[in-house]
């Protein structure tokens, strides 16, 4: 399915990926990407993205019902009168075979509105920032401006017995926002709410200051701003 879909600007990988997840892969196509899925961990992270991201938007798809008309072709093609002595089978049975049509219809709508979905999902561009401070390089953040999320990873931060490292978004308005606590020993991704994403755009500051034990207080930064960075195109 992926040759058909082409057009849709979208890296073929990442298209695959999507379509893989969605299930509207067959036969040597589908089993070509879940072998890649099985050996390589970056296709597979892509397809575990698109299973996240595809999960909400599938589940508010409107059921699809077959007409009235399906209903008396299927009761016409079905034998009239059962074997005698023999339960009729399910194949022979009208209820399962709404069922089955039923939600066959509403798999078709589901992958067709999903394909249009795929095709139609603007490239953003990832945001990187450098937060710096004091003459060293304490993290670096990656933003997903698709996903909104933001993965921070420690440079030359130390870590502080009593204070833990809390980052804020700081856009154009200059007040700080609080998107989470982060970690000296690994890399902290923080998906930012939903409400705070049209701040998080080029040119937006990233920085980090040292709070309480459990993060500031006051929903401002209480203790000292060490480091700050603009996010930028990656």
């Amino acid at each position: 399915m992926s040759d058909t879909s082409a057009h849709s600007g979208m890296p073929a990988d990442e298209l695959l990926a999507a379509e893989f997840a969605l299930g509207v892969l067959a036969g040597a196509e589908r089993d070509a990407a879940a072998q890649r899925a099985a050996r390589e961990p970056s296709f597979a992270r892509m397809v575990a993205a698109w299973e996240e991201r595809l999960a909400p938007w599938a589940a508010e798809i409107a059921e699809v019902a077959p007409s009235p008309a399906l209903w008396d072709r299927i009761a016409a093609a079905l034998p009239d009168t059962p074997v005698r002595g023999l339960k009729p089978s399910l194949w022979q049975s009208l209820t399962f075979w709404r069922g089955l049509t039923f939600a066959t219809g509403a798999l078709a709508a589901a992958c067709i509105g999903a394909l249009i979905y795929i095709g139609n999902i603007p490239r953003l561009a990832p945001l990187i920032a450098a937060i710096d401070g004091g003459g060293h390089h304490h993290f670096v953040a990656t933003l997903d401006a698709g996903s909104g999320a933001v993965a921070v990873t420690p440079a030359a931060f130390a870590a502080d017995a009593t204070r833990v490292p809390e980052l804020w978004l700081i856009p154009a308005d200059g007040r700080p926002r609080p998107l989470g606590l982060l970690r000296a020993d690994r890399t902290v991704t923080i998906t930012i709410p939903r409400d705070l994403m049209p701040h998080a755009t080029r040119d937006a500051v990233l920085a980090v200051s040292l709070e309480p034990q459990g993060g500031s207080p006051t929903g401002q930064p209480t203790g000292p701003v060490i480091a700050s960075g603009k996010l930028t195109l990656l």
